[in-house]
């Protein structure tokens, strides 16, 4: 006879649905992760620089504190995502001569130009179908990715609204006479438990 401890843990098997649910999933982060890596090849950009450009683009210059609050990010993280934009050219940040406890954002013309020539973000389109259907169905919706998160356990991740990998950072120059540092492995579980081991260079036709 089964413990109870054993009856407690659902059989793995149970569900005809368990093997479909994970392959939608790994092909919503599939379709996030070629977007992202898209912008970054063509645009230098990761998702949220963009969603960053895009917001002081529209709205015009921003305190930092109104920039992390439309991104719905945290001060911190805006403030990595400034200054790699700084650093490009694309951004400029000025302390308010009656407080210096804020700071100005403004897009400068490099990074007006940019905006113009990215790609619409991965969320543009989404939201476009979303929108059409009824209000019942996306409430649906937002209950299960919900459930989804919680049992992921992933509800403190600091996320804004978009279809995008987080925060990226490009590849540093390797200085002379200086080594490369070994590429970060990643393993893979199969649907019948066994791991696969590659490097993060691998092209996307290996993903099934």
């Amino acid at each position: 006879m089964r413990s109870d401890v054993e009856a407690a843990i659902p059989d793995i098997h149970s569900s005809e649905y368990e093997e479909e649910i994970l392959r939608s999933l790994r092909r919503i982060i599939r379709a996030v992760d070629l977007y992202s890596r898209k912008l970054m090849a063509e645009h230098g950009l990761s998702g949220p620089q963009l969603l960053c450009l895009k917001q002081l683009d529209a709205r015009g210059e921003l305190l930092s504190g109104e920039l992390a609050k439309g991104m719905s990010l945290s001060p911190a993280t805006v403030t990595g995502i400034l200054d790699r934009l700084e650093g490009r050219g694309l951004v400029t940040r000025e302390r308010r001569a009656e407080d210096k406890r804020t700071v100005l954002v403004r897009l400068t013309p490099a990074g007006r130009k940019l905006v113009e020539q990215a790609p619409s973000p991965l969320q543009d389109d989404f939201l476009f179908k979303l929108r059409a259907l009824p209000e019942r169905r996306q409430a649906g919706i937002c209950r299960t990715l919900k459930t989804l998160v919680t049992m992921m356990s992933a509800e403190d991740i600091d996320a804004a609204p978009l279809l995008a990998s987080g925060e990226a950072v490009g590849p540093r120059p390797i200085g002379r006479g200086r080594r490369a540092a070994a590429r970060p492995m990643h393993r893979e579980t199969s649907s019948a438990g066994n791991t696969r081991e590659g490097t993060s260079r691998r092209k996307s036709m290996e993903e099934g």
